[in-house]
């Protein structure tokens, strides 16, 4: 039967606390990284301008230079126009508006582009905006006025664009520069998130071999085709985990767990049992999952769990879809005396936190709980 507990977990959408469980660690949210690992040619501000913090940011930008531009009209605060800075936000606003949704449309081309190209095509959209955007003001004015467009002319169409022009010079030098060093930092940052990754997987892995080798040794000569099942098994699993870090399909990502589980089912026998509750199945294929997401959390809940209690023992995992969030709940047992253990293994969980974070940022969510005998691990995190 699927636990009490996780169905408790499961009707809140595990957005309150666990009835009578105490939180064991709860990862604090870290910067947001959210380009893709490994992909050293794409730029990483352009593909991700559509997000509402970064949105956030070039508005910041744009109305501190506004009110820059308003204060030397004014030269003093007493004499600042505030129908002039009003203007200027607005014309700010909607040029990095505009600036923002080519760039979305565009989003495939960005993508394709190095850095350098990217901020040199950027800057280049963004005085064609200032442009066209200053010679419709400017007809849109005079048609306003005369309710009519015969006597338009170029001087009239083009009135200020040299000034604008100028404008969308200093703004797109300050912001694609510091874009450009931005760009920089995140490189680094997933560089070392790399590093740190393939290094916590590498602690992780040894034990599992080890014990999965004794166990296809010793099925040879007894059961010489559970020994040959076993072994495929161990070498997929181990062929994805030498892999490039990449996105998979959830329903990739469960085909491999459930190799594992195979795998560690022969070895302790009638002690595992395992639940799958799987809602939504039909969506798998479409969402994604950075691979070895869900392995190692089961691989600690095995290690730290259902090998420290020598009755039988049942891993519950949980995973739906709702609406375009991902809720992965996975429980196990635990021994009260092995509490202080559990509290302090955090190396499958900063691995797995750290891969999603990576891809989803902020949306991310990453908590454990321990009570009544149960250990829980509640992900969630927004697929694109």
């Amino acid at each position: 039967m699927w636990s009490c507990r996780l169905n408790k977990i499961k009707s809140s959408r595990t957005k309150k606390s666990i009835a009578n469980s105490t939180a064991v660690a709860e990862v604090p949210s870290a910067q947001s990284v959210t380009d893709p690992m490994g992909q050293q040619q794409s730029s990483y501000f352009f593909g991700q301008i559509g997000n509402w913090r970064y949105l956030l940011e070039l508005f910041v930008g744009g109305n501190v230079l506004a009110l820059v531009l308003s204060l030397a009209e004014a030269q003093s605060w007493q004499a600042l126009n505030f129908m002039h800075l009003l203007q200027y936000i607005l014309y700010i606003n909607w040029v990095l508006l505009s600036f923002a949704a080519c760039v979305e449309l565009f989003h495939q081309y960005f993508d394709r582009m190095g850095i350098k190209s990217a901020l040199i095509t950027g800057f280049l959209l963004l005085q064609a905006i200032v442009l066209v955007t200053t010679v419709s003001l400017n007809i849109l004015i005079h048609f306003g006025i005369n309710f009519h467009l015969h006597d338009l002319t170029s001087e009239i169409a083009f009135k200020q664009v040299g000034m604008h022009l100028s404008f969308g010079t200093l703004l797109g030098t300050l912001c694609f520069r510091y874009l450009y060093l931005r760009e920089q930092w995140t490189r680094q940052r997933h560089s070392e998130l790399n590093s740190r990754i393939q290094a916590m997987q590498a602690r992780i892995q040894p034990h599992f071999l080890f014990n999965s080798l004794n166990s296809a040794i010793s099925l040879i000569s007894i059961d010489p085709d559970k020994a040959e099942h076993m072994l495929l098994n161990l070498s997929r699993l181990f062929r994805a985990s030498f892999q490039e870090l990449k996105l998979v399909s959830l329903q990739e990502e469960i085909d491999l767990c459930q190799r594992y589980l195979e795998i560690e089912q022969i070895r302790l026998g009638d002690r595992l049992q395992v639940e799958w509750k799987l809602e939504n199945k039909d969506l798998y294929s479409q969402v994604q999952i950075p691979l070895l997401t869900l392995q190692p959390l089961l691989e600690n809940s095995i290690f730290h769990g259902v090998e420290k209690i020598l009755t039988k023992s049942t891993i519950s995992v949980l995973i739906e879809i709702l609406q375009n969030q991902i809720n992965i709940i996975i429980t196990n047992p635990y021994s009260q005396d092995h509490a202080a253990l559990k509290r302090g293994n955090g190396i499958a969980i900063e691995n797995v936190r750290q891969r999603l974070k990576a891809y989803y940022g902020p949306t991310v969510t990453f908590r454990t709980y321990a009570g009544k005998g149960i250990f829980t691990t509640v992900v969630q995190y927004q697929y694109k």
